[in-house]
């Protein structure tokens, strides 16, 4: 018993501290300097929740535009021993797994690449358009992503290219303290910009 209690006390305490005080703490620093971060940066237009800064979101209409592919899965609803996809699906982050050397990953791309060069056959298409990123979240585009679809947004929308054009970039983002990453542009951002642009 008397080397049973130290050990007992042990478990208590750190459960204590790990388990609840830690947390707590954290969460609470957390929500007093980094609140909009903390509840997961949500973007909120005339009061309603409309995605997340941080998480991509799946748009097919023309008027938008569209982000990466993603290779998120769920559960099949009619056969939970299967996966359909969920693109952007938040609780299933991952990368499809698929290799350079998969014929399902190479037919893929070709078809996007062959849809891409139809929408705007002037351009090389951007390698980002084609390709997931390893978490299938990712809520940006490279710039030139962005600038390749602005023919087809800008005729969606019957708006002059040059408008689109200058909205993208006034949407780009610089790199993360000057050196960090590469000048991104957050899609849904843009999308929302766009449609302010239209009222």
């Amino acid at each position: 018993m008397r080397e049973l209690r130290p050990a007992l006390t042990m478990i208590v305490l750190f459960t204590i501290i790990t388990g609840l005080v830690y947390p707590l703490a954290v969460t609470g620093m957390a929500q007093v300097l980094f609140p909009r971060q903390a509840n997961g940066s949500l973007v909120v237009v005339d009061g309603k929740v409309v995605g997340s800064s941080l998480i991509g979101q799946a748009f097919a209409d023309d008027k938008y535009f569209h982000g990466r592919p993603s290779a998120t899965n769920a559960p099949d609803p009619n056969d939970p021993t299967k996966t359909v996809d969920a693109p952007y699906n938040a609780a299933n982050s991952m990368g499809s797994n698929l290799g350079p050397t998969s014929k399902a990953l190479i037919d893929r791309i070709k078809g996007d690449v062959d849809k891409l060069k139809e929408e705007n056959k002037s351009a090389r298409v951007p390698t980002d358009l084609v390709t997931a990123s390893g978490s299938g979240l990712d809520p940006h585009i490279s710039p030139e992503a962005a600038l390749f679809q602005v023919p087809r947004v800008a005729k969606a929308r019957s708006l002059p290219e040059e408008r689109v054009r200058q909205l993208v970039n006034s949407q780009v983002e610089g790199r993360t303290l000057g050196l960090l990453g590469e000048p991104r542009v957050n899609v849904l951002a843009l999308n929302l910009a766009l449609d302010s642009l239209a009222k």
